[in-house]
């Protein structure tokens, strides 16, 4: 094979069942809890979590089950009553933000974007400009070209055409900022207002939206989160009050919204299609990017590790936030923190995980954390992670196979340059 770089996210599924729902009160910090015991989790094993995530820089951890608290975790000096970002996860609020306008014919998706950002927000031509919509943004298929210098840039300039409206999906930030302009020009409202009438008051969420640079930003508590996804997973729904009727935008949302990325619906990542695509790449890769998650979980995933993940088959909710050092969308935090849930819900051994480390060849056990190599073929379960020191670079010098339900993961700016042979079963 010959040489290049890559990044790779290669994963796998599993699944489960779902249960009856309960809310916390919209007032106060009175919840109920469930125990690991009395859920049959191996208590023992809830340790070894904490110091994983611990190790990954976090701020909170909690895990619902069927809304009830089961672990909740604090690091440093972060409360229960501490402000966090939620980075790109928010992007999953304003998914909704714009259902329920939809639904109070405020817009409609397939209106053009220019009707409420006007002519000229693009630095494209007029013809290109109104055939990208609502629904483009929604979908990161506004065909606007996502490899310019800065692509959080909302200035026209930034915004350049790559190819035609709906035929190639992106992950794109800027379009989908626009958004937030879109929700206030239909609806007459600026964002804080409207999020405080269409969700805040009625689930008990808190937090506010803050301008940061280009980007529009979404702080809170740490259990605000949580409650926005014990909300998503009852399908809009807090405790018998629906904040949203539209039924088919709710299964657009969490479904595959497009045919180029199966692993995107409406500004939610989704696990478990077959196959996914990540950001600043135009690769289609096999599987799904949480292999240890059951196949029905779907994602708000922020930078950071900024992260709200439901698996209603399992009638969970986790919560991270945090400051993790992968990338725009770290696919890789997301899916060790299943694996490592499901070794304490006893549902698997602990994973095992092989860390480049160094600089040179995957042969040389120096390069390796504490000397492990990983086998010719990485079976089922196991990981391999790059990420060289430095300025470092992994150089795989041999014959690697990754087996299915492996996953080889290089992380974001670190070095893979392959001249051996690296197959991926």
């Amino acid at each position: 094979m010959s040489k290049y770089f890559i990044t790779l996210l290669l994963f796998v599924s599993t699944a489960g069942k779902a249960q009856t729902l309960y809310f916390p009160p919209l007032i106060g910090n009175n919840w109920d809890t469930l125990s690991p015991a009395s859920l049959g989790w191996c208590t023992d094993r809830v340790d070894s979590l904490y110091d994983f995530l611990e190790q990954q820089n976090s701020k909170a951890f909690v895990v619902l089950k069927d809304g009830k608290i089961v672990l909740e975790k604090y690091f440093g000096s972060f409360t229960q009553d501490s402000l966090w970002y939620w980075a790109s996860a928010g992007k999953t609020l304003t998914s909704f933000l714009v259902g329920k306008a939809k639904e109070q014919g405020y817009l409609s998706l397939s209106d053009t974007s220019s009707e409420y950002l006007g002519v000229g927000w693009t630095n494209c031509t007029r013809q290109q400009e109104d055939s990208i919509s609502i629904l483009h943004q929604l979908t990161m298929t506004t065909g606007l070209d996502d490899g310019v210098t800065d692509n959080h840039c909302t200035d026209p300039p930034c915004l350049v055409y790559k190819a035609a409206a709906g035929s190639r999906w992106a992950y794109h930030n800027a379009p989908y900022t626009l958004l937030e302009k879109v929700l206030t020009e239909a609806t007459g409202q600026n964002i804080n207002a409207y999020t405080q009438s269409a969700l805040k008051t009625r689930t008990g969420i808190t937090g506010a939206w803050v301008t940061v640079g280009f980007n529009n930003v979404y702080y809170s508590k740490p259990r605000s989160m949580a409650r926005f996804g014990l909300f998503m997973q009852n399908n809009c729904i807090w405790n018998g009050d629906t904040l949203l009727r539209d039924s088919a935008y709710i299964s657009d949302m969490k479904n595959i919204s497009q045919t180029l990325n199966y692993g995107y619906g409406y500004l939610w990542w989704l696990n478990g299609n077959g196959s996914y695509m990540v950001p600043g790449s135009q690769l289609v890769l096999p599987g799904s990017y949480a292999p240890a998650a059951p196949a029905d979980m779907y994602a708000a995933i922020g930078k950071n590790g900024q992260i709200i993940s439901i698996a209603p088959s399992k009638g969970l909710v986790v919560v991270r936030m945090g400051n993790a050092d992968e990338g725009e969308v770290p696919f890789l935090l997301c899916n060790s923190i299943w694996e490592r849930l499901n070794y304490v819900m006893c549902n698997s051994t602990a994973p095992k995980v092989y860390t480049f480390i160094g600089n040179g060849n995957w042969s040389n056990a120096i390069n390796w954390s504490n000397g492990e190599i990983p086998p010719a073929v990485l079976p089922a379960g196991e990981q391999i992670v790059i990420y060289p020191l430095g300025s470092g670079e992994a150089v795989l010098n041999v014959d690697q196979t990754v087996a299915s339900a492996a996953s080889l993961f290089v992380v974001a700016n670190k070095k893979f340059r392959i001249t051996g042979n690296l197959s991926v079963q």
